[in-house]
């Protein structure tokens, strides 16, 4: 049952004055006593001047203290930290953790019944599932949806899938200075998260399928008059829950967690969701096993025809019936018994059949766009714990091959030698990036996208394998081995890799192997590698102290050893 302003009270020794005192304080903002005698609904509310697609959050929160007070309750927004992707250094993910903690203590520390978490922007999502799931109290999840498309000489762009495309093409000699410029003007064009299925839409449609958000809201444009209908029903709902209690516990539990990674290789989503799956459901004490991907990846055909992946936008997904109509053909694959934030399962959500679903953007079961889900896990001497692979952008004629290592010492290293004409590398052979996972000191950026050196651009060289304990965006495409586990900067054999090795990649096989004796790499390990590398993180105080030494490997989520459940 709702508590109010009467819930959690300060400590000052005496708890009627303190319920005095509260309520005298709040009056000085001008509610009525009748106001404030209603159930309380927080919002989680991430506004930023330097988050872009969060722009017209001021408008979403209008509509959502619209459906608040429309049901009966008392909506009262709070501030949290907001992470901007393409506005932090060195790296977002080093602050998901950051802002996870914030709202969960701001939950915990605050009277509230329920609360709507806003979000959108790569690694606010997880990061708010995480801190409510940490939190315990009843929760809601409304996403900001994807930008629209904007338009150059008569193509369609869209952020970030199309930057790489026509960065590559720049960086070839294809595109003069002047046209990319004209590019970047057009690639971002209004409010909203990047409009590809890339880690912000991922994680969107992933929390419809956990139950988290209502249904049919993930994929709805930012700028469209439905994501402000959404956000009014979001706060309706967010009173309801303040009476049945339900709680992220009870929506995020092993048999959603599997249905999200369906639709997860289904959509071919981002890489980047299986850290954040991880830690969330460690959050719950439920541990997610790349062993159970590879299983559902086999059995699971990607569905979605978007970019990066395929052709369209998030725009179109939305048009041709979104996360609804994706469930629907993953149907008799399903737990639909898993309950959802509305208080129907899943199973009752899916009783009846899109009305209308556009077949050349999800495709039926029987007629998909691959056979196979869109990540596989990699195993072997070069990744014990696993490596991850997004087989569906990438390209299927370098998937069984063995390769010479070109290694990259780390991201300085990278930088400066990539395109150095002197470079010794063939499209035949493995790029390896080193020192850029959690531990690095550069907290495991999204460098995992190696560039494809410039003589070799320059020769049409579009794709070749690419190896690193770095993540990858989302919107990215190519033969990108990512999160290699454990990584290099914690001893991992990744380390141990040098020039001219021989490395086997078997995506049939799910292996990854460095075909060098044990006795080398024992040698190896003890000598001193010259890392030629400034170190983005000083680990000497604050928050980054905190992160180095507490933060875990990809396998686990990149959380912090302290907030997981045991």
């Amino acid at each position: 049952m709702s508590q109010g302003l009467k819930r959690g009270l300060t400590h000052y020794g005496d708890p009627d004055f303190s319920r005095y005192l509260r309520y005298s304080f709040a009056k000085s903002m001008g509610y009525s006593g009748k106001l404030l005698a209603r159930p309380v609904v927080g919002i989680a509310y991430p506004s930023s001047g330097f988050n872009n697609c969060h722009r017209h959050f001021p408008e979403l929160l209008e509509a959502v203290k619209r459906g608040v007070l429309a049901a009966g309750g008392l909506p009262l927004e709070f501030s949290t930290i907001s992470l901007g992707e393409v506005f932090l250094n060195p790296t977002s993910l080093m602050f998901r953790n950051l802002m996870s903690m914030d709202v969960e203590e701001m939950i915990r520390a605050q009277p509230m019944d329920s609360v709507v978490l806003m979000g959108g922007c790569d690694k606010t999502v997880p990061a708010q599932l995480m801190g409510a799931a940490s939190a315990g109290l009843p929760a809601v999840q409304l996403v900001a949806g994807p930008m629209m498309t904007g338009s150059h000489r008569g193509e369609r762009l869209g952020a970030c899938t199309d930057c790489r495309r026509f960065w590559a093409q720049f960086r070839a000699g294809t595109l003069s200075k002047t046209e990319i410029d004209g590019i970047e003007d057009r690639l971002a064009v209004t409010a909203g998260t990047c409009p590809v299925m890339g880690t912000a839409s991922t994680m969107a449609c992933l929390a419809e399928t956990l139950g988290i958000t209502l249904p049919g809201t993930a994929a709805i444009p930012a700028v469209h008059a439905d994501r402000l209908r959404a956000a009014e029903a979001t706060g309706e709902l967010a009173v309801q829950l303040t009476e049945n209690g339900i709680t992220p516990d009870r929506l995020i539990t092993p048999r959603s967690i599997e249905n999200a990674l369906r639709v997860l290789l289904a959509l071919g989503g981002s890489t980047n969701a299986i850290i954040h799956l991880t830690a969330i459901a460690g959050r719950l004490g439920v541990k997610i096993s790349l062993q159970t991907l590879n299983r559902l990846s086999d059995a699971t055909p990607v569905l979605v025809n978007l970019k990066p992946t395929g052709s369209h936008y998030m725009e179109n997904f939305f048009a041709a019936g979104g996360v609804g109509a994706v469930l629907q053909e993953l149907k008799p694959l399903l737990h639909l018994d898993c309950p959802t934030i509305t208080g129907q399962t899943l199973g009752e959500r899916l009783g009846q059949a899109s009305e209308f679903v556009d077949r050349s953007i999800i495709h039926p079961f029987d007629k998909p766009v691959e056979s196979v889900g869109g990540l596989v896990a990699l195993f072997g001497s070069l990744a014990p714990q696993g490596a991850i692979l997004k087989r569906s952008a990438a390209d299927q004629r370098l998937f069984e091959q063995k390769g010479r290592a070109v290694v990259f010492t780390s991201l300085e290293d990278l930088s400066n030698r990539i395109d150095d004409p002197g470079l010794e590398v063939t499209e035949n052979d493995f790029l390896v990036l080193q020192n850029a996972g959690p531990r690095s000191g550069t907290g495991m950026p999204e460098s995992g996208y190696l560039p494809i050196p410039s003589k070799l651009s320059k020769a049409g060289v579009q794709d070749m394998v690419r190896i690193s304990d770095a993540r990858m965006s989302g919107t990215a495409f190519g033969t990108v081995v990512l999160h290699v586990t454990p990584e290099a900067a914690t001893g991992g054999p990744l380390g141990l890799v040098r020039n001219g090795d021989e490395i086997e990649l078997s995506v049939k096989n799910r292996r990854l192997e460095l075909l060098v004796p044990d006795e080398t790499l024992s040698r190896r390990r003890t000598e001193a590698v010259n890392v030629s590398a400034s170190q983005s993180i000083d680990a000497s105080r604050g928050y980054a102290k905190l992160y180095m030494e507490h933060v875990l490997q990809a396998d686990e989520g990149c959380d912090f050893d302290f907030l997981k459940s045991p």
